[in-house]
């Protein structure tokens, strides 16, 4: 399970795993809208890393992000890591 600690919106963590396949999996949101939040996590289940990204990176609440968005960084961050290793 990774763990990404949000900035500037109402959730305040997100937990997801990333299969072998690169499918994002058990998003959970701690914080934040809880119904909303899990409707996004049932979502992008099962979803290739990279389209999770690109539909929800920019999308903005307050702050110039949101949680969406900030799944998108996460998920960014977590391939960045990845690829570093």
């Amino acid at each position: 399970m990774n763990t990404y600690i949000t900035n500037g919106t109402c959730s305040r963590q997100i937990l997801f795993d990333v299969t072998e396949d690169n499918k994002v999996k058990n998003v959970k949101f701690i914080g934040g809208c809880s119904g909303n939040l899990q409707g996004i996590a049932k979502l992008v289940d099962g979803k290739d890393i990279d389209e999770v990204i690109s539909t929800l990176k920019g999308i903005k609440c307050r702050s110039n992000t949101s949680c969406p968005d900030q799944l998108s960084k996460a998920l960014t961050a977590y391939k960045e890591k990845q690829h570093a290793v």
